[in-house]
């Protein structure tokens, strides 16, 4: 099965549980959300150049670099036709720690019987996105402790909609929880009050290090 690919590259991870680690990103194209706030819009243009990658390919690519972190992100990975594909091709080489970025509006249940299976970071879409009521809910019962719930918040509303969710589904227990600011829409120190004066223990602030290292807009970092 063949992948349209936008970007392939070799950075560190910007953000989650990996931060700051090396790895390599694959970027799909296509997404089936228009969040508000997307940082990467041009990867769902329907004239976004882009490469026809295998799986076999990917896996080269991959190997060729010597890097153990795989991020396949997007766009939305989840959506790419064959995905299943390429998730049991990498599942087999145990050297790999595979991580899929998705928007949180593709159920996950088909993708946890592979062996070895990805971890999954998860965006919860919040009001300001204008996506929420996207959300597949039912996700919510099939994360575990190596996957990852983000929250990407741009208002008091946006927190406190966080909040709401977090306690409902009792995440902090079940999965790892992140807040993330979208960028240049809240202060940081709002979102830390926030977390201080609700105790939201066991909730991490999460910032995109690949923001603060280069320029926010820069591609391939």
């Amino acid at each position: 099965m063949d992948f349209k690919v936008v970007e392939r590259f070799v950075s560190i991870n910007g953000e989650g549980r990996r931060c700051g680690q090396l790895a390599i990103f694959i970027r799909f194209a296509g997404c089936n959300l228009n969040c508000s706030y997307c940082d990467t819009l041009w990867a769902n243009e329907k004239d976004v150049p882009y490469e026809v990658l295998s799986s076999k390919d990917i896996y080269e690519y991959i190997k060729s670099k010597e890097v153990k972190n795989v991020t396949l992100t997007g766009g939305e990975p989840l959506l790419q036709k064959g995905i299943m594909e390429l998730l049991k091709l990498l599942s087999k080489d145990k050297e790999l720690y595979v991580e899929i970025e998705t928007n949180g509006s593709i159920l996950l249940d088909e993708f946890l019987n592979i062996e070895n299976s990805p971890s999954f970071t998860m965006d919860y879409k919040l009001p300001l996105s204008n996506m929420e009521n996207k959300m597949a809910l039912d996700n919510f019962k099939y994360l575990t402790k190596k996957d990852t719930v983000k929250f990407v918040s741009g208002s008091i509303e946006d927190l406190e909609k966080a909040r709401e969710i977090i306690n409902k589904y009792n995440l902090v227990d079940k999965t790892n929880v992140y807040i993330s600011p979208v960028f240049g829409k809240i202060n940081l120190d709002t979102i830390v009050e926030f977390i201080k004066n609700n105790r939201m223990n066991g909730v991490n602030l999460q910032l995109q290090l690949h923001k603060i290292i280069w320029e926010p807009s820069k591609r391939g970092v």
